[in-house]
Formats: structure tokens, sequence, C-alpha cells
């Protein structure tokens, strides 16, 4: 099968507020699979969805996972969950997060069962990011270890993972490359999807088709953006635009990968050395905590966009060959207005931005909705 090389780029519109790059096709369709154990649907038939009737999509963004599902939440040592959260404030804010807020929503949901033999899923707590160093990145070292100590605790304590090895289990692991654990692509793919997760669904941010890292049936969501800070950045609808393109994020690893070419597949290096002074460009080299990485989640063969059966993230933004990065601003700038017009009108949908927030308190429609319609 042929691989294609893209990169995720341009501006996405979030409740008035640019915070991410994103997606047209450019000359080719792209196939958007269901990403929660269901089968693949066709690009087009996507298309046709969205932009025939906006209500339409509301439908399926604000579909109700309560009363198709029930829940089963393992109550684990807090070791594995509680203690390295307040042995680490950072952990609540990190764009990891999302395995902390899903294990709090959990407990409150009325999805949530009590009795093991009435559920359809049962999820396992474990905060295995959470290890962070003075920069904010995690160790992922101990997350196997970990990921196998819960295992057995639960296979040794409930019935439950033995009588499917797993296959209703499902964990929530937000990393750079899921459950592989380990934040260099080369060293993700040697070490693969821990063994004993091989049967469970996994929810993780990263996404790529053909990739070791990424199993079949897992679910793939955004990484964790507080909610409260979002707030705080909002401005009024019709404030005019001085800036055409923005990126925050890292552009070089310096301890891994100083000259750029590998980090990112050299995109981000590309995107710093050619626009850099570029007035039109508002470049960012501080490092992403609250919000997704823009292009580290973009840079990727075959990408996969978080709840794809739900957000058409292939009509909201531009995909750009990553040999073309350094022609951006021309690539950007040839886009018809009715194209972008196209674009916003579909990023107007409020139940469009509330599907990639993970809500506080949790409201319908929101990122841990999303992740129980997978399941269900």
């Amino acid at each position: 099968m042929e691989i294609w090389k893209w990169v995720f780029v341009v501006v996405i519109w979030f409740a008035g507020l640019v915070l991410s790059v994103g997606a047209v096709e450019l000359g080719r369709s792209q196939r958007t699979e269901r990403i929660s154990g269901c089968y693949s649907s066709k690009f087009n038939f996507l298309r046709a969805y969205f932009e025939l009737h906006l209500g339409s999509a509301r439908d399926v963004l604000e579909d109700d996972p309560v009363g198709r599902l029930k829940v089963f939440v393992y109550e684990l040592p807090s070791k594995y969950n509680k203690k390295i959260q307040q042995k680490d404030p950072r952990c609540l804010t990190h764009m990891f997060a999302a395995k902390i807020f899903m294990h709090r929503f959990l407990l409150s949901s009325p999805v949530r069962t009590l009795n093991p033999k009435e559920a359809d899923w049962f999820y396992t707590p474990v905060y295995t990011t959470c290890d962070l160093t003075p920069n904010d990145l995690p160790f992922p070292f101990k997350s196997p270890r970990m990921m196998r100590s819960a295992i057995h605790l639960i296979s040794s304590n409930w019935h439950h993972w033995n009588r499917t090895e797993g296959a209703d289990h499902f964990f929530v692991v937000p990393h750079d490359f899921g459950a592989c654990f380990h934040y260099q692509e080369e060293k993700a793919i040697e070490r693969g999807i821990l063994p004993l997760l091989q049967h469970a669904t996994l929810v993780q941010n990263f996404g790529q088709r053909n990739h070791v890292c990424l199993k079949d049936g897992s679910i793939t969501d955004p990484l964790y953006a507080p909610p409260q800070k979002m707030q705080t950045h909002l401005i009024p609808e019709k404030t005019p635009w001085s800036i055409f393109v923005y990126f925050r994020g890292l552009f070089y690893d310096v301890g891994n990968d100083p000259e750029g070419g590998y980090y990112a597949r050299g995109a981000r290096a590309a995107v710093w050395e050619n626009f850099k002074d570029n007035p039109l460009f508002d470049i960012s080299t501080e490092h992403p905590t609250t919000y997704y990485e823009d292009m580290q989640q973009a840079v990727l063969y075959d990408i996969v966009l978080p709840f794809a059966d739900a957000i058409p993230g292939e009509e909201l933004g531009v995909f750009v060959d990553e040999k073309d990065v350094p022609n951006l601003n021309t690539i950007l700038t040839s886009i018809l207005p009715e194209v972008i017009l196209r674009k916003q009108k579909l990023l107007a949908n409020p139940s469009m931005k509330q599907g990639m927030l993970f809500s506080q308190p949790a409201q319908a429609g929101d990122a841990f909705h999303k992740v129980l319609n997978g399941l269900a």
C-alpha cells in the first residue's frame, strides 16, 4: 500500500481563538476510519454528510452514550493513580492529563456500574504519564512495569480479565506513541505495544495507520486542554485577525536531534527556518503542555485524526506534503476564500468545538462522551 506523507497545517478557529493547524485535501482523497472497533467508512461519505447538513453533523456529535453501555471501574491502590498525581500537580494540566479526568468522569458518570456482571466494559485507571521532567516531558520508562503490575493485580483479584484476555477492557494511554511507551519513534516501534494490551481497547492521542503503535479498534482522542484556560483566551467573534498562521511548539529536539532532521520528520525545523522572520507567521517556541502540539500529532504517515467518525478533520484544514513545507506561505494564500468560509462555517458549529474538549464538569457531546460513543 502506498504510504502518504502529510503535514496537517493551518489554522483552526476554536471559539474565536486560533488554536491549532488543520487540513483541505490536495489532489487526493483520504480514507476516514471509525477508530472505535467498528468498520471504516469512505471519506466521500463523510464529506457529503457534513457539507449537506451542519444540523446532521450536530446529530452525530451529540450522540448520547448513556443507556447504551455500562462501565465497571476497577478500584486500584492509589499508587497506580492518585498518589502519582499528588506527587506532581503539573500532571493535572499536562497535555496527557486525559487519563486523570477520564477516571474522575467515569466515577460519577451514569454509565458506571458497581456490579461487574452488568458491565459491557472494564476500565483500569493507571496514570502512566505523570512522571514528568523539569521541562514537563513525561518519562515513559516506568510505564510498562506499572501497566503490567496493574493488569496482574486485576487478573488476580477479579476474573473478568482472564475470561476475555482483556478484550472487554479499555485503557487511556496518552503518550507520543501510545502503549509503545517511548517518545522516540524508532525505539517505540522496536518495543511495540505492550503484549498484555494486545486484546484491550486503547484510547490514545497517537494515530497513524499501518503503524505498530496503533492497533485496530483503538480510539483516537485529542490531547487535554484545561477548559478554564481556554475560556480566558476567548475573544469577540468579529475581532479582525492580524496573524495569518499561528504555530506553537518545539522545532528541534535539542537533546536527541539538534539538527532537526529527524524530529517530526524535519517538518517543524522547516517551518522555523523558512518563516521565523515572516511577519504574517506568529511562531512560539514554547513547548505546549495545555493543548495539542500542532504538528507533532499530525506530521505523520497516514494520520488518524481524533474522533474521525464524528469530527471531519479532512474538511477543517489543509493537508500539505512534508516536502512542500517550505512553500507553506504560497500554498495557504492560494486557498480560495469560499473554501476558507466553508471551513469557518463548519467550525462555527458549537458541537464541533465541544467535541474536542474534556469539559469540567462534563457536558453532553464533549470528548468524554465521544470516547464512550466509540466504545458503544
